[in-house]
């Protein structure tokens, strides 16, 4: 029997998934969470095979939750609706066995859950295209940080002093940052960054 723990923040879409998986004769969800963090509390009481994870949760993200498993026993499924290039490649960095998008018919997951189990990994097909023909990160990764920084509402001199930056330098990194992206203003340059998926 394959045990799988589920982590999705819609209730409904949760509900459903736990109904289809348990109809499987070899699959059983043994508890399902509502958040990453809630997730990781799970997967520790009881010791699934496989997590099945959405990206998007409150107080810890899929993406969270397989970097935290990543050098355990536990083979990790992103089921997700953004099929973001960033997002894919933290995903096959964390050593997720398995992203596929929630569009996907219930076969196909419950398919990929026993390939996964035999050691095999599953991407979905629309992912390899779109990181095939995805734009790589522009910004270098102090770049990144800066912009992550303005992202959590940090003003200049706050970065400056988090970084141990002077403030002209940290104005010097968000004018680059603003350039790279082709953008007119921070929020702007927020909203390109999170879209692309390379925030991390």
């Amino acid at each position: 029997m394959i045990r799988i723990v589920i982590a999705e923040d819609q209730g409904m879409l949760l509900g459903a998934m736990k109904a289809l998986i348990n109809m499987e004769d070899d699959m059983e969800v043994v508890a399902i969470a509502h958040n990453g963090e809630e997730a990781l509390v799970k997967v520790r009481e009881f010791n699934p095979d496989v997590v099945i994870t959405d990206i998007e949760m409150p107080i810890k993200t899929g993406l969270d939750v397989a970097e935290e498993l990543k050098d355990e026993a536990y083979k990790v499924i992103i089921l997700t609706t953004f099929a973001r290039p960033g997002y894919f490649e933290r995903a096959k960095k964390a050593g997720v066995r398995g992203y596929l998008l929630k569009d996907s018919p219930i076969e196909e997951l419950v398919n990929s859950i026993r390939i996964i189990v035999d050691g095999r990994r599953i991407y979905a097909p629309e992912l390899i295209d779109i990181v095939y023909e995805a734009d790589s990160n522009p910004l270098t990764d102090r770049e990144s940080e800066v912009l992550s920084l303005v992202a959590e509402g940090k003003t200049t001199k706050e970065i400056a002093k988090e970084l141990f930056l002077s403030p002209g330098t940290v104005r010097n990194y968000i004018s680059t940052v603003l350039d790279k992206l082709d953008v007119s203003n921070r929020i702007e340059a927020i909203a390109r960054f999170k879209e692309k998926g390379w925030n991390k």
